[in-house]
């Protein structure tokens, strides 16, 4: 089957990236291709009890569909909703190819076209599909595993042991003792959510996370709908929130002690005291890691309850009854949930080849931060590490149908970035973040350059200009005319 556009994924920067170019670029045949069996990506597949953003929804929602709830932080069955209802709105979901794992793509510089092996799962047939340019919107980590540490003793345990992304549908954890492994948003939002069933929940960490509280209800978009249209409400809404995201980022990497100060002094309110502020105060400081956030500090609440505890210490083994820490205290759990982080994956898995040859992505940098050097037609979106996903993922789409319009006015057929010698930063990758996900598959992430366009900003206010406003056509992008035009060419030279 060919297509103009091929897009790999059907999560929120799959249909998100289907809309752009339904709007800006409606003469392309578009078609997407998601392994799952429905639309939603992450929002589809974690199923965990309280899983919701950790982001707002303001800023988190599309920009062209408004979030009209008031939910600052949404559950997880809204946000997959929200995705599956744009898509059903814009009349994407017809152009969507579902159950088909990529394996494998294909560039060929004498055809100028990808092609993308897929494997039918339900079947086991291999497809393939041919197009003229390849959006990868997979993400960043492995859906079929997440990260999973080995632990001593583990098949002793005689209790239920759960990784969050296969999380077991109808799981009865009334009356239990749990413990939750991890101080992430994952567990933070688990700890909460099953407290108010279980006997008991604990949160086992090594170390300490930043996690502040915020509102879970945005009363000042309520107050202001009844008064204002709501367009007006969302788009005030949308902008007080992506301000206020960037302003603190800003704050506390000019000032961190200033607002380390800030966040610690909010836990210690919420908590009422120092008795448990040490299993809340990091070694390191704010955004060197992604902070956590908590609607109405519920996560303190069950502690100040009696519902919750945390403890900090490491992991000696698994006994038959729970967990030995290196401290010599036993945990006693009826279940354990290893909520220890994602497995870090680029492209779904699948192998990329260009004329033949593999390539390696710790080898290469991304332009603008959304084309990668020396691979022709292809575009990848990243969202924030810094702020919420989707408003990188906006960007980037709309700088991408910015691009495919600019290829089809000045009849050219291929765009490949090509970078200047000594440009790369060998030991700086494209999420610059001290989280653990990020370092334990460090070497295996595209790298930065030294200047733009190749090194990766992650700041919304300079990324929007230079995405959407820049001239497309600049020294770091070689275009290419059609193989037919090329020929034609030649022939009306001779």
């Amino acid at each position: 089957m060919e297509y103009d556009v091929l897009i790999i994924g059907a999560g929120l920067s799959g249909i998100g990236t289907a809309v752009h170019l339904a709007q800006q670029c409606p003469q392309l045949k578009v078609a997407i291709l998601e392994r799952r069996q429905s639309v939603g990506g992450t929002w589809d597949l974690f199923r965990y009890p309280g899983i919701r953003s950790d982001s707002d929804m303001l800023s988190f929602g599309f920009e062209f569909r408004p979030w009209l709830g008031y939910q600052v932080l949404a559950a997880g069955g809204s946000i997959r909703d929200y995705v599956r209802d744009t898509a059903r709105e814009y009349g994407i979901e017809r152009n969507i190819r579902f159950g088909l794992k990529i394996t494998r793509t294909r560039w060929s510089s004498d055809t100028q076209r990808w092609t993308v092996s897929a494997l039918e799962e339900a079947s086991g047939q291999t497809r393939e599909f041919s197009c003229r340019f390849l959006i990868s919107c997979t993400g960043y980590y492995n859906y079929d595993q997440g990260y999973q540490p080995e632990f001593a003793g583990l098949a002793d345990f005689k209790g239920q042991f759960i990784h969050p992304q296969k999380w077991p549908e109808n799981l009865d954890y009334r009356g239990k003792r749990v413990v939750v492994i991890g101080s992430g948003a994952t567990a933070v939002t688990l700890v909460p959510a099953m407290a108010e069933q279980a006997a008991q929940v604990t949160m086992l960490q090594r170390s300490p996370t930043y996690i502040f509280s915020i509102p879970a209800q945005d009363k000042i978009s309520q107050l202001l709908g009844y008064v204002l249209p709501q367009q007006w409400v969302y788009r005030f809404g949308r902008w007080r929130n992506i301000f206020l995201q960037r302003s603190m980022y800003r704050l506390a990497r000019r000032y961190p002690n200033f607002v380390r100060g800030f966040l610690l002094r909010g836990v210690r309110k919420a908590l009422g005291g120092e008795e448990h502020m040490a299993h809340f105060t990091p070694r390191y400081q704010p955004w060197d890691e992604r902070l956590c956030a908590v609607p109405d500090g519920d996560l303190f609440a069950a502690i100040r309850a009696g519902k919750a505890d945390v403890v900090t210490d490491h992991i000696e083994r698994f006994t038959a009854n729970g967990i030995l820490l290196k401290s010599g205290r036993e945990l006693p759990a009826d279940i354990i949930i290893s909520a220890t982080g994602l497995q870090v994956q680029l492209f779904g898995g699948a192998e990329l080849e260009v004329d033949g040859k593999l390539m390696q992505p710790q080898q290469l940098m991304t332009y603008k931060a959304v084309l990668v050097q020396d691979i022709p037609n292809m575009g990848i979106l990243f969202g924030y590490t810094n702020a919420p996903w989707t408003l990188k993922a906006d960007l980037a789409a709309r700088y991408l149908c910015r691009l495919l319009n600019h290829m089809q006015q000045h009849q050219v057929a291929v765009a490949t970035p090509r970078a200047p010698a000594g440009e790369m930063v060998p030991d700086k990758n494209i999420f610059d973040l001290a989280s653990g996900y990020v370092q334990r598959v460090a070497h295996t992430l595209p790298r930065q350059g030294r200047d733009l366009p190749w090194r990766v900003l992650h700041d919304y206010e300079r990324d929007k200009p230079m995405l959407l406003e820049e001239p497309i056509a600049d020294s770091a992008l070689e275009f290419q005319p059609s193989v037919a035009a090329a020929k034609a060419l030649l022939r009306s030279a001779a």
